[in-house]
């Protein structure tokens, strides 16, 4: 939107999170009728949630117990649904935990897209792979609600290993020029 434009580059120098935080994804001018959002609190979760419910949305939103606002692996998580809420580990989608410092993604935009192109060309580590394929199958899980989410996970494996993904990329970014 225009007007949460223009209060950006405030929102970004104040350092903290704020109240442009939350009504980003509220104001979204497209108007997804399924979304998967992360947040970093569950406080946050419940309130998308109610939110999404009278909006009637399809909608998975993640947060990793530990603070980030994604599956991150390094800690269960909870997914709030519209079928309600669960707490997962890393192990009940077939994976180990893995230590925050595995997430690094780069100090500059630059190393952070090659790592961005490095797993989506099915080259990154181990651990960058799996959290890409945890996030990638809940948000299948978003439009697909009825499938089970080890189905959802042999999807995005397929989609990720398969290059499919990259070759979407690919497209993207040649129409785009």
């Amino acid at each position: 939107s225009p007007a949460l434009k223009a209060v950006a580059p405030v929102r970004k120098s104040l350092g903290v999170r704020n109240f442009f935080n939350v009504l980003g994804p509220l104001v979204n001018p497209v108007q997804p009728r399924h979304q998967m959002l992360g947040v970093y609190n569950l406080a946050m979760s419940r309130l998308y949630s109610y939110i999404y419910q009278v909006e009637n949305k399809r909608f998975n939103i993640v947060h990793s117990l530990d603070g980030y606002d994604e599956i991150s692996l390094t800690d269960r998580f909870k997914v709030v649904s519209n079928k309600g809420e669960q707490l997962f580990s890393p192990a009940d989608l077939g994976f180990e935990a893995i230590p925050q410092e595995a997430l690094y993604g780069g100090d500059t935009p630059e190393e952070a897209s090659q790592i961005f192109c490095r797993v989506l060309a099915a080259e990154g580590t181990q651990a960058q792979m799996n959290v890409v394929l945890a996030n990638a199958a809940f948000g299948i899980q978003t439009i697909e609600q009825e499938k089970p989410i080890g189905e959802c996970l042999e999807m995005a494996k397929d989609s990720l290993y398969g290059k499919k993904a990259l070759r979407t990329l690919e497209k993207f970014v040649e129409i785009n020029q």
